[in-house]
């Protein structure tokens, strides 16, 4: 606020004049400088509360604020007009053009009420709307672009339609457009004809977006056309177009003559009343606005001439040296007068020296405006340091269809960093304020999701709405935007320090490295999925060295990087400390702590005990010139069972905000760099989107412009870090991936099946069917396959199923994938690493783009269906097993060939368009044909293997093209990062290559049809597999987890799966978006409706919140449905649920749950990695506390609602658990979320009769989608990872993470047993032979990981007390001694 008051402006009286006509008002500043202290800014900023009040929506204000009736004491006739509009700005323009109205009286007397489009889902005030248009005259709509309000808004008018005398609908949906009735103009065909308006809205190839242009060059050329057109259709016609030309320039003088001429020319009771009108004032499309000049400029040059000669400006102001910040304005909020929140950010910027070019655009194509006024024509350079949209839409095509490439094409002309920040518009300031959710799910889908897909970072609400009456005469202030203060402030701050990065000199430049320490624990230093993060960190200095920045006494190696950062310098002997960089004294850490009082209701009085030495707050690192690397300290309360129990998460202790603090205010980093995927930061408490200053990540970060290096197959993460942190993410490539294979008595048996083939009708085959069998009870393939005892006698039939069925898994173990080692940033794989990865690309059928799979093409060869290979495959089928392998083995073999063809001869790729040109132009020579003619394949389809060799390429030039460098330099130089989906390679290619700025998708779109699909293929097969389990009974009720990630990835499979469990389908939208669904008839289903109870993870709910309440909507709508109980069971369970609880069927229909907002995870992953739990109990009481907050689309503005009570009743009806895995790289044991959200043993401690429930998995990672048990999956995972020697050396050859990544699988094993007791013995057996009982093996783990080695020896020593794993007191003595030796080495170990 401060910098607002002492801004260098004043305004001479000589300058009134020059202020433009729109901004030329008495309350000029007073639009902006609020005159009192609002109470709700000074409300404590550590207390979140629920907005449940009122209607229990996010929108409590109703029509009331914008009716007007007037006095009408002449008795004139009364014209009454309705509006819906999608954003307040056209009230106050609406209230002061009717207010004149009525006061000069000559005509008519106006009535006018106006409804926002979101308050109409409140039942209230839609009974109003629709009573308010029983006696109306005229309905006018805009930009009504949410299907379910769409709907209503559609139902409501279309039942006055024939009597309104006008119906003016401007860019909505089309069925609202089709309502549209001026005379004989109407728009009821829109959608069957040719007509101009219909074609605006079809999805054009070349612009989706241009939309809004070709509207305004209707709205432009169409009137001065039609007026020389005789008849009355034309003369409509154009009044309609003269309509949306007054409404677009929405002043109050342009709507006082809209409403002259509408009501003078179609409302029956002034005909015969002249009412003149002026022509529409027609304000620039697109131009520069700025409230102190004298016009809008359609010229840059003009403006900046202006710019240089103004006397209110200091010399700083008008300096050449000067940061320029480009923003992007929405026209009607200036013409409408509704502007005092971009005036609020302009001041601040020129406040803080900064100069600004404020551009805007009448339609919602801002793409044009930007080239056009922010680059320089002649030299292509810009003349902005970085650009701010304050219209919160997407840049090309706002709310309505957007065209993302156009607006991507723009943004990388331009090459500066893009801020979409956000005005509030579906809530007043308060409510917002109020809101543990934050920003409205609506304005998250339209106004956070959409700009993401265009690049756009950093969505910080910086205005809001005041919710008072516009019943004002003199100062309209009606409902118009007000500028939050202190966001703006931080939003100009913000974007002044990402345009100092592309001013400041690299070897001036400070940037802070943070790398993660999880668990806390000196050998887990450096922390991140898939990342050699030291290797990564060296490797990137080097880079950044090389290039100018300043990185003085780099060590010579990455291994002495990490001695140096981990090891404290100044003890005599090795410590437990890391390198302490700077010791921050409590007066200090105050001093430039803000927030520090906030955290003491959790933590006490700073220093407190975490990242302090008892009198100072201790920051952990190293220095090395410019460039700081620092260890973010973790979230505190790992260890506290206590505090593990508590339903909302802790806000940070002192020592995490004195890391961050060190960081801007006495480093003074520029930027700081968060390596690998992930910290805590973005975890900590605050609204779910659209934070306020007194959430934790927001205060956090401050100022500091974030970088973010975040795995490209973690979508739903890094934008919840882009979100709440701030982050530019940029993606990094998981490590190739590589065929498991087989080793040791699995290889045996492999053996041993080639030779049955070949012998098996010799006298020979019933005793290698011994063998087999007996090779496959030692290596436990017991509990996967039915085996016989090895005696018995089998005829032929039931031999060759035994040796199918043992086939058929150990090639599924052979086939599966896994990563190799750890990704090191800026080192792509070699082409021959990227064959794994580029067979499984290959085995996808990708029908949307005429491609089809390479398996399914040699199967067609030999006249069988791939899908039915598959099927028999799975049921062990010999023949079937064997032709799966012919055709994976020649699948691998012609991609091998073609991979070899292009590469050159040090394995690098080559320019493949050129090879593939070559390659594909011989027929006969092609690689992949010379090598399938030595096959039985040779007769395969060659059109389609051209095709699909073609796509193969293109896939292979991503797959090894290295920009994770290039755009980590393009962050820190202050360019605009392409942004890109994140995903699995595997089935989005286009997730490569890597170093793009991560986003999701837009949440609207999901599930898509082909979701739908692979999710009813999955239900069925899980229904009969748990009817085959249980005695052919349907399950009654499954328990579910849903995930971020893999709804991205998959496009919202697992959503869909669902629906489909409770029988609904999924209805998109004319613009493709789902917000509604029908059920599916019980016919049609075929099988009785199974309930569900559905645990969100964190990370779903702040991204998917829209399909939450679509979720909960289609459960209350199935409990609702008149159908018997025996074939519902969701409405059997609710109508039980509902009497003993005494609540009502829809609340106890509550399924779909979560945490509370802002907080994250059932907590049972940290107690799990920490050993910080006493029983299992403890772990269940976490799930029950944390996971109870349910969403309930009744009241969707209050929240997440803690419904303990309800939540534990649906789980004790659930008969089976489920989650999906859905890529390879990610398995059960790979990381702690999935055990984090497993409730099988919750769940048998909840029911009645205490069964187990059925726990499965559903593996989606290949063309050939199984469901296992989860007992079988934890095998599966053991025996590729854990215990297969092909990936833990892979891990052991980074050094010391990947001892570090050994000892992690373990631990979440013993996480599964602890959740669901699913883990075999013989998997901790297996795993102590091969780390501890091997001697050379258990020396090179201490050796290079010391503090990670002492956690492996406490894993397992703690799954044996625990009851978990059973063995010889020989083992455990071992454990025991080599623990006390280690934790001597670690203590004095002489360096």
């Amino acid at each position: 606020m401060a910098s607002l008051v002492s801004s260098p402006f004043t305004l001479p009286n000589s300058k009134v004049e020059h202020l433009s006509s729109i901004s030329q008002k008495h309350y000029f500043l007073h639009s902006f400088l609020p005159k009192k202290t609002n109470p709700t800014f000074s409300k404590s900023p550590k207390k979140f509360q629920c907005n449940a009040i009122g209607n229990g929506l996010f929108t409590q204000t109703t029509q009331e604020v914008r009716r007007i009736v007037p006095e009408n004491l002449q008795g004139l006739a009364t014209v009454k007009i309705v509006y819906v509009v999608l954003e307040a700005q056209y009230q106050s323009a609406l209230t002061a053009a009717v207010q004149t109205l009525n006061k000069n009286g000559e005509f008519a007397s106006f009535e006018v009420v106006g409804y926002l489009v979101e308050e109409l889902r409140d039942e209230n005030t839609y009974k109003t709307f629709c009573k308010d248009l029983e006696d109306a005259n005229i309905f006018i709509g805009s930009l009504i672009f949410v299907e379910e309000l769409a709907l209503k808004v559609k139902s409501a008018v279309e039942k006055e339609r024939d009597r309104l005398d006008a119906v003016l609908v401007f860019p909505s949906m089309p069925e609202v457009m089709r309502l549209n009735k001026l005379g004989s103009f109407s728009m009821s065909q829109l959608g069957q004809s040719k007509s101009p308006f219909f074609q605006l809205f079809k999805k054009k190839k070349s612009s989706s977006a241009g939309f809004s242009d070709q509207m305004l060059k209707l709205v432009r050329t169409l009137p001065k056309v039609l007026k020389y057109l005789p008849s009355d259709k034309a003369q409509d016609a154009r009044l309609y177009i003269l309509s949306l030309q007054f409404w677009l320039g929405g002043s109050p003088d342009n709507l006082v003559n809209f409403l002259k001429m509408v009501s003078g020319t179609y409302v029956p009771a002034l005909k015969g009343v002249k009412m003149e009108y002026s022509d529409p004032v027609l304000y620039l499309d697109s131009g520069i606005w700025h409230p102190l000049a004298p016009c809008m400029y359609d010229d840059v040059k003009e403006y900046l001439n202006w710019y240089a000669t103004r006397r209110d400006a200091n010399e700083k102001l008008k300096s050449p040296n000067a940061p320029v910040i480009g923003l992007v304005l929405q026209r009607s909020h200036i013409v409408t007068g509704d502007e005092s929140h971009y005036v609020a950010v302009i001041m601040e910027l020129e406040a803080r020296g900064a100069k600004v070019i404020p551009i805007f655009a009448g339609g919602l194509d801002f793409s044009g405006p930007v080239e056009r006024y922010f680059i320089d024509p002649i030299t292509k350079k810009p003349f902005v340091n970085s650009v701010v949209s304050l219209t919160g839409f997407a840049l090309v095509g706002g709310p309505a269809r957007q065209d993302h490439p156009r607006a991507i094409e723009a943004l990388t002309k331009l090459d500066v960093p893009y801020i979409v920040a956000l005005p509030l518009v579906f809530q007043t300031t308060e409510e917002w304020l109020n809101s543990s959710l934050g920003l409205h799910p609506i304005q998250v889908a339209l106004q956070v999701a959409l700009p993401e897909l265009d690049g756009g970072m950093e969505p910080i609400v910086f205005s809001g709405r005041d919710p008072r009456t516009g019943k004002c005469l003199l100062l309209l202030f009606s409902w118009k935007s007000h500028a939050l203060h202190k966001r703006v402030e931080q939003l100009c701050t913000r974007a002044i320090k990402w345009g100092e990065l592309k001013r400041k000199l690299k070897a001036e430049k400070k940037l802070a490295i943070t790398v993660f320490s999880f668990p806390p624990d000196k050998g887990n230093v450096g922390t991140a999925a898939y990342l050699n993060v030291f290797a990564s960190i060296y490797s990137v200095l080097k880079e950044l060295k090389k290039d100018g920045y300043n990185v003085e006494g780099l060590p010579e190696t990455s291994a002495e990087l990490i001695e140096e950062v981990i090891h404290d310098k100044e003890a005599q002997f090795s410590s437990p400390n890391l390198n302490v960089v700077y010791k921050m004294s409590v007066r200090e850490y105050q001093k430039l702590t803000p927030y520090a009082t906030a955290l003491e209701e959790n933590w006490g009085k700073a220093p407190g005990n975490l990242n302090s030495d008892g009198e100072n707050l201790l920051v952990y690192g190293k220095q090395y010139g410019n460039v700081f690397i620092g260890v973010q300290p973790t979230f505190g309360y790992e260890g506290d069972p206590m505090r593990l129990l508590f339903s909302r998460s802790a806000s940070p202790h002192h020592g995490f905000a004195a890391y961050y603090s060190f960081v801007e205010k006495i480093f003074k980093a520029d930027a700081v760099l968060h390596f690998g995927t992930h910290g805590s930061l973005e975890f900590m408490p605050g609204k779910q989107v659209g934070m306020s200053d007194a959430c934790f990540p927001d205060s956090l970060i401050g100022n500091i412009p974030n970088v973010y290096y975040y795995a490209a197959n973690n979508p739903s993460e890094a934008t919840v870090a882009k979100r709440r942190s701030y982050a530019n993410t940029i993606s990094y490539l998981t490590p190739p991936a590589e065929n498991a294979g087989l080793y040791k008595g699995l290889k045996q048996l492999s053996e041993l099946i080639s030779s049955y083939q070949s012998l098996k009708d010799s006298g020979r085959g019933p005793q290698i069917v011994n063998s087999i069998i007996s090779t496959a009870k030692q290596c436990n393939l017991d509990k996967d396959v039915d085996l016989p005892d090895e005696e018995q006698d089998l005829d032929a039939k039931e031999r060759d199923l035994v040796v199918g069925k043992v086939y058929s898994k150990i090639m599924e173990i052979e086939s599966r994938l896994l990563p190799c080692g750890l990704h090191i940033i800026g080192e792509p794989p070699t082409a021959m690493e990227a064959v794994a990865t580029l067979v499984n690309i290959a085995s996808l059928d990708r029908p949307e783009d005429d491609i089809c799979s390479l398996p399914s093409i040699l199967a067609a060869t030999v006249g069988r269906n791939i899908e039915e290979i598959y099927r028999g495959n799975d049921k062990g089928v010999l023949r079937d097993v064997e032709l799966l392998r012919q055709i994976t083995e020649a699948s691998r073999g012609a991609i091998s060939a073609f991979v070899e063809r292009s590469t050159n001869n040090k394995g690098q790729v080559v320019d493949t368009s050129d090879r593939l040109t070559s390659i594909l132009g011989f027929g006969i020579n092609e690689p992949w044909i010379q090598y399938l003619s030595n096959t039985q394949f040779y007769r395969a389809d060659r059109e389609k293997l051209r095709v699909l060799f073609q796509f193969l390429g293109e896939c292979l030039k991503l797959i090894v093209a290295n920009n994770e460098v290039g755009s980590l330099k393009q962050a820190l130089e202050g360019k605009y990062v392409e942004p890109g989906p994140g995903g699995d390679p595997i089935r989005n290619p286009k997730v490569l290559p890597t170093g793009k700025n991560i986003h999701a998708l837009d949440p609207q779109a999901i599930p898509t049809t082909a979701a739908m699909q692979s999710a009813k293929i999955v239900v069925e097969r899980l229904l009969e597999r748990q009817k085959a389990d249980n005695g052919g009974k349907y399950p009654e009720t499954v328990a579910l987890v849903l995930w971020g990630t893999d709804n991205i990835k998959t496009y919202g499979e697992s959503l869909g799966q669902v629906l489909w469990m409770i029988g609904v389908r999924p209805v998109a939208d004319t613009l493709g978006r789902v917000n509604r669904v029908e059920p599916v008839s019980l016919e049609e289903l075929g099988r009785p409706r199974v309930d569900v109870v559905v645990n969100c993870s964190g990370v779903f709910r702040d991204l998917f919140i829209n399909q939450m309440n679509l979720l909960d909507r289609a459960i209350k709508m199935v409990a609702e449905l008149d159908e018997p109980e025996e074939q519902n069971f969701v409405r059997k369970h609710a109508l039980k649920q509902a009497k003993t609880l005494g609540i009502d069927v829809r609340e106890a229909a509550t399924r779909v749950f979560s945490n509370a907002s802002g907080s994250y995870s059932s907590n049972i992953n940290l107690a799990v990695e920490n050993s910080s739990w006493n029983d299992e109990k403890q772990l269940q009481d976490m799930y029950l506390s944390r996971k109870s907050f349910a969403f309930d689309s009744d009241a969707p503005g209050a929240g997440m609602m803690e419904k303990r009570k309800v939540f534990e009743m649906a789980l004790s009806t659930a008969d089976a658990t489920f989650q999906n895995l859905d890529s390879s790289e990610i398995s059960l044991t790979d990381v702690s979320h999935y055990f984090d959200s497993d409730p099988t043993n919750l769940v048998q401690n909840l029911r009645k009769d205490g069964k187990k429930p059925s726990a499965y998995i559903a593996d989606t990672t290949t063309a050939n989608a199984q469901v296992r048990t989860l007992s079988e999956t934890v095998r599966l995972d053991a025996r590729t990872k854990l215990l297969n020697p092909k990936w833990y050396e892979g891990m052991l050859s980074t050094g010391y993470e990947g001892v570090r990544e050994i000892e992690k699988r373990l631990t979440n094993t013993v996480g599964w047993s602890a959740t669901s007791g699913q883990v075999d013995n013989w998997v901790y057996e297996e795993a102590n032979t091969t780390f501890i009982k091997d001697e050379e093996m258990l020396n090179r783990l201490m050796n290079t990981n010391p503090n990670s080695f002492r956690k492996l020896l406490q894993t397992f020593l703690e799954a044996n007390g625990r009851g978990y794993w059973e063995t010889s007191e020989e083992n455990i003595e071992k454990l025991r001694q080599l623990y006390s030796e280690v934790e001597d080495k670690i203590e004095g170990i002489d360096r």
